[in-house]
């Protein structure tokens, strides 16, 4: 998307709330505690300031699509660190490879019209310790990997492209044979995961068509993505779990004026699963991510907190565009981990999405594991004000007596909903200001 269209659209949705935006919008976090500068520094890394620039075809590398280069491209990577580090860069042209593994003070920068594209033989991915939906387990590298890289950073105009067909297709065809099929009973990489990597920062690239989620970041701080695009397609060929970010266990992340449209959720938290999840040092808590001045196309959820997380803290999502969503706000209520999802504020959004809020029990793949109780879930202190939201169900709510929901705060909504009921007794603790629901002020 041209950037004059996504200012075009925040401009859109500024008329409507101006000064209640103004008021309500300021930099802390929804507990209270001050927003630190850091979020407020959007400045684009230099590539051409991070050390020696080893291009491609300067050293081997052939502009050719159909030649499958992992080893060469490699190669390049270890030659940067074991001289110190540099920009691995991607020149105009398209360029096949399996996984890649970045190391220390080592970068990738893709010029406009390159294309790092992956290889869809799963050969080419070699199985090694990672994680996976809320559990550490030996997996499939992703094509772009980054462990224990301080500083990494992926920039340029051009494009990471999985190559995902091959892979959608096996997946939907195990799915018909076994409806009950888990996501990882087929063999499918991800775009992008980085681990353990603090001060990390992508910027204006493209991140297309993954075989699975397109970008993971785990156990991670200090996380920057500015102006992304992430797509992945729900039409004609489904391309399945392909969440545009994934979250997981990670402290201080801005995102900011990116596209996101991918037939999975746009930006989902996630931390851990299982009846024991709280005590597993693998997992843990992602805390004070701010979502801002972007825009959301299909997507299942524009903000998903589950379906594999124990604790989200500090959560802002603001002037966002939503065209297409299933769901604007997602809370999974996992009936087999103990979760707590708190201080939550969703605010200055406009568009459509077929539930404004769902909050339910996600019950797939229920699994107690011998634990005779069920744990609790918990959600509290879920704002979500300066909303112009076109709906098919206004309060998408139906919990259990598992399920604690406290501290709802709504303001400023103008909803039009082909159903708009509201049942304000699921939760303990309501507020209701100028909630105006299909022309009707419910408070």
């Amino acid at each position: 998307m041209k950037k004059s269209f996504l200012l075009v659209s925040f401009l859109s949705i500024l008329p409507l709330f101006a000064c209640l935006a103004q008021s309500q919008t300021t930099e802390t976090w929804p507990d209270g505690s001050p927003m630190s500068e850091w979020f407020l520094d959007y400045s684009k890394v230099d590539p051409t300031k991070l050390g020696k620039q080893y291009r491609l075809t300067d050293h081997g590398v052939k502009d050719d699509s159909t030649i499958l280069q992992t080893a060469q491209i490699q190669a390049i990577i270890n030659h940067a660190a074991d001289f110190g580090g540099g920009v691995v860069v991607v020149p105009k042209g398209t360029f096949l490879s399996g996984a890649l593994f970045f190391k220390p003070k080592t970068h990738l920068h893709l010029e406009e019209g390159a294309v790092l594209k992956g290889s869809d033989d799963i050969a080419n991915y070699p199985k090694i310790p990672s994680r996976m939906e809320g559990q550490n387990l030996d997996y499939f590298a992703a094509l772009v990997n980054a462990y224990g890289v301080h500083g990494f950073t992926i920039s340029g105009k051009g494009t990471i492209d999985g190559n995902g067909l091959k892979f959608w297709e096996a997946f939907w065809k195990r799915r018909e044979e076994d409806p009950n099929c888990t996501n990882l009973e087929v063999s499918r990489p991800r775009l992008v995961f980085i681990w353990k990597s603090n001060d990390v920062q992508l910027q204006d690239v493209k991140l297309i068509n993954a075989g699975f989620w397109s970008s993971h970041y785990y156990q991670c701080e200090n996380v920057k993505i500015l102006d992304l695009r992430i797509t992945s397609p729900h039409q004609p060929v489904k391309a399945p779990s392909t969440d545009a970010i994934d979250l997981d266990v990670v402290k201080n992340v801005l995102i900011k004026g990116c596209y996101l449209a991918v037939n999975d959720d746009a930006i989902a938290l996630k931390g851990g699963k299982g009846p024991w999840a709280d005590k597993d040092p693998n997992n843990g808590e992602n805390t004070n991510i701010l979502i801002e001045d972007s825009e959301f196309g299909f997507c299942h959820g524009a903000l998903t907190a589950g379906s594999e997380a124990i604790h989200n803290k500090n959560i802002v999502m603001r002037n966002i565009k939503v065209q297409d969503a299933v769901r604007l706000l997602w809370l999974k209520m996992r009936p087999d981990t103990p979760q707590h999802y708190e201080y939550i504020t969703v605010e200055n959004i406009s568009g459509q999405a077929r539930s404004f809020i769902y909050v339910k029990p996600w019950t797939q793949f229920f699994d107690l594991k011998g634990r005779e109780d069920v744990p609790l879930s918990y959600s509290d202190h879920i704002t979500m004000r300066n909303i112009d939201l076109d709906c098919e169900i206004f309060f998408d709510v139906a919990i259990t007596e598992h399920d604690r929901l406290a501290d709802f705060w709504f303001e400023n909504l103008r909803i039009n909903a082909k159903n708009g009921v509201f049942n304000d007794s699921l939760v303990d603790g309501f507020t209701l200001k100028n909630v105006e629901v299909n022309g009707r002020m419910l408070y």
